[in-house]
């Protein structure tokens, strides 16, 4: 007589049996069906159309969405002017704009004042300078010949051979160079010229026909998805804004105080063009306190050249540590993705990557997120049937 096996011994024998059962009982065969399904086949598409928009469509329509953002961001302020000025939407954008260009002509306007001032007193002291600077190199070049025990006199002459041939070079070559390539400058203001005056047109006409649009996409449910990125990409360009402002303050109150409390002659000015020039994507302060830290060097103030060098490692990693905290907590993503999107957009876009990166982040994290909420809609509607 064959002995009953319990039932529930064949229900355990299949669960250890069965091929999909994994760790913690998991269906690694359902798991695996999600993960390369529809989801993340939408994800790769989004992606995918970012990259060719970002890529590709981005340098031929960039005055449009420039002008489209413009008129997005600045739209409430258009229709507060509409409404207590009575200022119809055009005559409100081209106010803005005037505006706007008046004030970076003034910015321009005090720091080309600065420099022009500055440059008759720094041309008067040129002879000075060079002595200054011959003496500070004799000085360099008999301290570095002391503690590697080679003949001052050999170790001057050498450096000064190879800093005369560099300024040889620099007549020669790269002079010549830059005056040869005047049509290209010429080029650059023409395209510069139909760029702005592209983007001024576009302004004046969607901030026209502004109300009529958006009545037009929120009438259309397909177009839901559409909006939802927008309001995406402005509130990450209204953040990345504020952000920047944010860092270039604390860059420009550091660099001001450290330089101020050094001792630089004009070093609360210095330090505050380091801050505004710190947006400059890779160069950044270092457009500022690498020349200075050199022109230290050669006065012979070591201590203060030292300063320069550590300042400019300083707001390097104050920007690094900055930007990804103040840009993803504000748009509710981790600190780490923005910190990889900037990574990845500069390897894919070069220096433009530092905004293409994180703008592209947001594209791909609003475009999907929006499609999976329409998604979703549409499938409880279709169970309510």
């Amino acid at each position: 007589m064959k002995p009953e096996s319990p039932k529930g011994d064949k229900k355990s024998l299949s669960e250890h049996t069965n091929p999909k059962k994994g760790v913690c009982g998991m269906d690694w065969g359902e798991f695996g069906k999600n993960i390369i399904g529809k989801k993340m086949i939408v994800l790769l598409a989004v992606t995918g159309a970012v990259y060719f928009f970002l890529q590709y469509l981005t340098p031929l329509l960039a005055p449009v969405l420039l002008a489209m953002l413009f008129v997005t961001i600045f739209g409430p302020m258009m229709k507060r002017m509409n409404r207590k000025l009575h200022f119809p939407r055009p005559l409100s954008a081209i106010v803005l704009l005037i505006l706007a260009t008046l004030l970076l002509a003034v910015l321009l306007w005090v720091l080309s004042s600065w420099v022009l001032g500055s440059l008759p007193v720094w041309i008067r002291s040129m002879d000075a300078m060079e002595q200054e600077w011959l003496e500070a190199v004799r000085n360099l070049c008999r301290s570095v010949g002391e503690i590697i025990g080679v003949d001052a006199s050999y170790l001057e002459n050498t450096v000064s051979g190879r800093l005369q041939e560099g300024l040889d070079s620099l007549e020669e070559n790269i002079l010549p160079g830059m005056l040869s390539q005047s049509m290209q400058y010429v080029r650059w203001f023409a395209e510069l010229g139909g760029f702005l005056v592209t983007f001024l047109i576009a302004s004046v006409l969607l901030a026209k026909d502004y109300d009529g649009i958006m009545n037009h996409l929120l009438d259309q449910e397909s177009c839901h998805v559409l909006l939802e990125v927008i309001c995406g990409i402005v509130r990450y360009i209204a953040t990345f804004v504020k952000a920047q402002g944010i860092i270039m303050s604390a860059i420009a109150l550091t660099a001001a105080v450290t330089l101020g409390i050094a001792g630089i002659q004009h070093g609360v000015l210095w330090g505050i063009l380091a801050g505004i020039l710190d947006a400059l994507p890779f160069i950044g302060t270092g457009v500022v306190l690498v020349p200075l830290g050199i022109w230290q060097l050669l006065e012979g103030s070591f201590g203060r050249a030292l300063i320069c060098g550590v300042l400019y490692v300083v707001c390097i990693f104050l920007r690094e540590i900055l930007e990804p905290r103040l840009i993803g907590r504000k748009i509710g993503v981790s600190p780490i993705a923005v910190l990889v999107s900037l990574y990845a957009g500069i390897q894919l876009f070069g220096v433009w990557g530092i905004i293409k990166g994180p703008l592209g982040f947001v594209l791909i994290y609003e475009t999907y997120h929006s499609l999976s909420k329409m998604s979703d809609r549409q499938k409880n509607g279709e169970d309510r049937f």
